[in-house]
């Protein structure tokens, strides 16, 4: 698998990186979640994203691939759900960042996240020299943000940070024309969030209350055609190789789609005509929406 410079943080990462939410499902068998972490490895998909919040992920990641540590980019997010502490305190940040190092088996978190907290919380100096101390003590790599819009833009802009994750598809351009130009100047890392947009393609009719409901009705508006390629090539294709992408993480409990996904990007980027079609399309249509949280 093709693999690139992660900005100028040192690291390096496959263009195509497992986002390990599934991997922590209960319903998952522990078989399949050890199966599915190995593969993902066997292929070159050298990053791995999970989250305090995502089951057993964390745990799932240390009890199978600690012998493997040395191959894959991990990265986890916090700053809430540690029992007994408030959330966005720096005590919650420190204890999350221990407890992530104890529960996945590991001396060090490459790319540490404040997940998704707001601009308010996510200017706080005392969670940023928190987050700063953390780094200086080796316990991790790279600090970074994920999350969407004005606070993502902020956190390109701050010098604080040196990666963000956010939100990159056909339906979800703000923060591909807002904010990853200038943090490719500046060296960040980026990490595409949501590259295949929910699956909204699959669904008939309007998905309401599901997470896909959003970027269905863009997609209907944009109306994008795939062409000869099947959606999940498509999209996956456009984020993966869009302009500032480092990775492009992609969730799934299933060796088929890992394997599916990591065939479609051998291909490379979509055809130009493709490209500017999305590009007419986006700039007809989607100028107004911001990112997707």
């Amino acid at each position: 698998m093709r693999q690139r410079e992660f900005g100028t943080t040192g690291l390096r990462v496959g263009v195509l990186g497992l986002g390990a939410g599934q991997v922590g499902a209960q319903a998952l068998p522990e078989a399949e979640a050890e199966r599915l972490l190995h593969r993902a490895l066997d292929l070159g998909v050298t990053l791995i994203d999970t989250a305090r919040g995502y089951g057993l992920s964390e745990e799932r990641i240390g009890r199978h691939l600690a012998h493997r540590r040395d191959e894959f980019v991990l990265s986890t997010k916090g700053g809430y759900g540690v029992e007994g502490v408030e959330d966005w305190t720096p005590e919650t940040i420190r204890r999350g960042i221990e407890r992530a190092l104890r529960v996945m088996r590991t001396d060090r978190i490459d790319i540490f996240h404040l997940h998704s907290c707001p601009l308010d919380t996510l200017r706080r100096d005392d969670l940023l020299a928190e987050l700063g101390r953390a780094r200086e003590a080796g316990l991790i790599r790279v600090a970074a943000y994920s999350g969407e819009n004005e606070a993502l833009a902020w956190a390109a802009g701050s010098g604080r940070f040196g990666s963000l994750q956010t939100s990159v598809n056909v339906t979800d351009q703000w923060s591909l024309h807002h904010v990853l130009p200038g943090a490719a100047a500046r060296g960040l890392g980026l990490i595409a969030k949501r590259p295949i947009a929910n699956a909204a393609w699959q669904f008939t009719g309007r998905p309401v209350g599901q997470y896909a409901e959003v970027y269905w009705e863009r997609l209907q508006t944009l109306r994008l055609d795939p062409g000869d390629l099947d959606w999940n090539e498509f999209a996956l294709r456009f984020s993966a190789f869009a302009p500032g992408v480092s990775s492009a993480i992609v969730g799934t409990a299933r060796v088929e789609n890992l394997e599916r996904n990591a065939a479609a990007l051998e291909k490379g980027p979509l055809p130009a005509e493709m490209l500017e079609r999305i590009e007419a399309a986006w700039n007809e249509h989607g100028q107004g929406w911001g990112g997707e949280v």
